[in-house]
């Protein structure tokens, strides 16, 4: 689709609705559609690759003449020069608009900031130069204690209160779809609720290589994430970590076990109980559970290795540390844990022991998968933190909101 993105102002200007403009604008483009922004001030170098942009300067809530007109209007008056305002603006929309399949207006249905430019929308509405309009309603101006003074009964003022069937309404939140609704005067089931998001990528200072990886390794909707920051051998007892995520997984949860991993090639010993570690993985049925980093490159079939940076990347994107080796020299996952303020899961040997002291959960190299299984389950339910963090993950990050929610909106096609 060709899409248009409507506001006073787009990156690089600063502020909350131009940041999820530019993540709009982003994930649009990353589907395949062409996306244009149009507004009072911005610039095309601060937009998503692939991103245009059209600049009408009167769009902008701080024009010269449109703050004046905003100053009169907020004292209740309707300037002389509204009407003209108005109509420079409807033909400046009227040249840009006419070749998109779907216009996304934010805020301007709902706030004060720029009458003129709301009423020209109206207008265009009214002689049906838009084809397809989405009020996006961050905010709501008639609603607010802070900016219900600057309005006042009538027109243009009323244009902020008006339903209309040709707009699709959308809302950020709940508490929001019921504000909205009753100022509209409209049945909530009319304005549909699209939260705001975050990227994982910003969020966790992600590198390509990283993020590729984590791609790779289907992290995005699991329930909970296991990390083993160690080598192959047999020293580290993988086989009882892939006897908890077996467990786990029969307790219906979408669970991941990372292991960064290699075994020495040169090492047959290593290489062995590797295999061995695959086999095993294929009788208890996790395949798609256990992951091992050095079968997880780029290419099928070609053995992948990753330095510590990203390892550092991994320790943020996942929940748990596992550590359920027979013996550790020292034990540095568990400070690096400790760091980044991950959950340590560990063996009772004694490095482990004198680092993590009481703040780790210890366990006998001989524990059973299912007694692991236990301590983990008894720490997941008392965390609300960690709730927090899996509820987010699979439904707020942008990805998520873009497929489950921006998409159906455009499309008309619900997903499955």
């Amino acid at each position: 689709m060709n899409i248009a993105i409507l506001h006073y102002s787009v990156p690089p200007i600063v502020g909350g609705v131009e940041a999820v403009i530019n993540a709009h604008a982003g994930l649009l483009l990353q589907a395949g559609h062409q996306v244009t922004l149009i507004a009072g001030a911005g610039n095309k170098s601060a937009l998503p690759d692939g991103a245009e942009y059209i600049g009408i300067p009167e769009m902008d809530s701080r024009y010269p003449q449109v703050v004046q007109a905003s100053q009169q209007l907020e004292e209740g008056i309707v300037p002389t020069e509204f009407e003209n305002l108005t109509t420079s603006l409807r033909i400046e929309l009227e040249a840009s608009l006419r070749s998109f399949d779907t216009v996304i207006v934010h805020n301007i249905f709902t706030k004060h900031f720029n009458l003129p430019l709301t009423a020209a929308l109206f207008h265009m509405l009214d002689r049906g130069e838009i084809r397809k309009c989405i009020a996006w309603c961050h905010d709501i101006t008639w609603t607010s204690a802070h900016s219900r003074p600057k309005v006042h009964e009538g027109y243009p003022w009323d244009l902020l209160r008006t339903s209309r069937e040709d707009i699709t309404y959308v809302a950020v939140s709940r508490h929001r779809q019921k504000e909205l609704a009753g100022l509209l005067e409209i049945p909530a089931e009319r304005i549909r609720v699209v939260y705001n998001g975050v990227d994982p990528v910003e969020v966790y200072s992600l590198s390509q290589e990283g993020r590729s990886l984590i791609e790779r390794l289907d992290l995005e909707q699991a329930d909970l994430i296991l990390l083993m920051p160690v080598r192959i051998t047999q020293a580290k007892n993988i086989e009882l970590a892939l006897g908890v995520i077996a467990n786990l997984k029969s307790r219906g949860m979408h669970v991941k076990l990372v292991i960064t991993g290699t075994p020495d090639p040169h090492d047959p010993g290593d290489m062995e109980y590797y295999h061995s570690l695959l086999r095993e993985r294929q009788r208890v049925d996790v395949v798609e559970e256990a992951r091992f980093v050095y079968e997880s490159g780029p290419e099928a079939g070609e053995g992948c290795t990753i330095g510590l940076p990203v390892v550092r990347e991994l320790y943020r994107v996942c929940d748990v540390l596992l550590l359920p080796s027979h013996r550790e020299g020292f034990g540095m996952p568990i400070l690096e844990a400790g760091l980044v303020g991950m959950p340590v899961f560990t063996t009772k040997v004694p490095s482990a022991e004198e680092i993590g002291e009481q703040d780790v959960v210890r366990f006998s190299p001989e524990a059973k998968a299912e007694e692991v299984t236990e301590l983990i389950l008894n720490w997941l339910h008392s965390n609300p933190t960690q709730r927090l963090r899996r509820r987010v993950r699979q439904n707020f990050t942008w990805q998520a909101i873009f497929r489950h929610d921006i998409l159906p909106l455009l499309t008309g096609k619900e997903v499955q």
